[in-house]
């Protein structure tokens, strides 16, 4: 059986800014990742770059409705597949809500609920970022977590 984690915030903001912060490869450094390789249009994978973490990721993009949804999947490569969910609410010219799931966690891992813990974790803090950015213009708070 899977499951799954969902993460949600208002943020004052149109959702078609929402969304180009997230799918634009330059902006997405100021509350995310460092960079990614390119535009996520359906179809594409797209390396996400942490020079922080000395890391990257590969997502593939699997399906887009501008301003309006994004869906992926990434952890193929440490055999953890989950398909992510972002989906944009405009409640006026002003403000959206953005809402994260991320399915596809395994319920019979023995390590579920610390992956869940983390998983969520990590959502409300990468949301959290976008909306600091978004609305203040504040970019230092992406990659400030410590391990």
């Amino acid at each position: 059986m899977d499951t799954q984690v969902t993460s949600k915030m208002k943020i004052y903001k149109p959702a078609n800014e929402v969304y180009d912060a997230i799918v634009d490869p330059v902006t997405i450094g100021n509350f995310w990742f460092s960079s990614s390789s390119e535009v996520w249009k359906a179809g594409s994978s797209v390396t996400l770059n942490y020079d922080e973490y000395n890391a990257e990721v590969t997502i593939k993009v699997l399906e887009v409705e501008e301003d309006r949804k994004i869906v992926f999947s990434w952890g193929e490569e440490s055999n953890e597949k989950t398909v992510v969910t972002i989906t944009l609410k405009e409640l006026d010219d002003t403000s959206s809500v953005i809402e994260v799931v991320e399915s596809g966690l395994k319920a019979d891992d023995p390590n579920i609920v610390s992956k869940m813990l983390g998983q969520k974790e990590g959502w409300v803090y990468t949301l959290t970022c976008l909306k600091g950015y978004l609305e203040n213009g504040v970019s230092s708070l992406r990659g400030s977590l410590i391990h």
